[in-house]
């Protein structure tokens, strides 16, 4: 029974201190201070369960698997949150109108640089998105621009431009349009 309560403990403890620490990382100290009492209760009661009897390999491994278990959970639970903003580069070998146009009606925002490559101009957009919509992001230049690169990286904090409410407005007008085609 001890072994059952470990684990289920463990199943909730990683995710838990997989949540503080995202806070943490976004910059949330108020949030991950709140989760974290939660993560520290988890954690003194499942350690003082294995504690209280060392020789017992039922525990021991409850313990080692539930964390294992946890973190898979944790990853889950993180991915369905989608925290934050992402910022991704897209290298193109022409310059896309069609692309740009495409992804700032859809409500992201679009920078434009152009560059010089080894043998002719390149094409860099830079496109912010929230993290909850990258999927979305992501088939949308696959299916008007399949032959990009692509490099992204997380924005821990930003200020002013784009993404304020006008890239809300966007959002929601292109999500409208989405659902009005696919009820045709």
């Amino acid at each position: 029974m001890q072994a059952a309560l470990i684990f289920l403990l463990q199943i909730l403890y990683v995710p838990v201190l997989t949540i503080r620490t995202i806070f943490l990382v976004k910059n949330q100290t108020k949030a991950a201070a709140g989760v974290g009492l939660l993560e520290g209760a988890i954690y003194i009661v499942a350690l003082g369960i294995v504690f209280q009897d060392l020789s017992n390999w039922w525990n021991i491994a409850a313990y080692v698997i539930g964390f294992s278990v946890g973190l898979l959970l944790g990853g889950a639970i993180e991915k369905k949150m989608a925290l934050g903003y992402v910022t991704y580069n897209v290298n193109l070998l022409d310059k896309n109108s069609s692309l740009v146009s495409k992804l700032r009606e859809a409500g992201f925002g679009v920078t434009v640089f152009e560059g010089e490559g080894m043998s002719s101009k390149r094409y860099r957009l830079e496109v912010v998105a929230k993290r909850s919509r990258e999927e979305e992001f992501l088939e949308l230049v696959s299916e008007i621009e399949p032959t990009a690169f692509l490099s992204s990286y997380e924005l821990r904090s930003f200020k002013g431009g784009y993404l304020t409410n006008s890239m809300k407005k966007r959002w929601k007008k292109w999500n409208k349009k989405m659902k009005e085609q696919s009820t045709e």
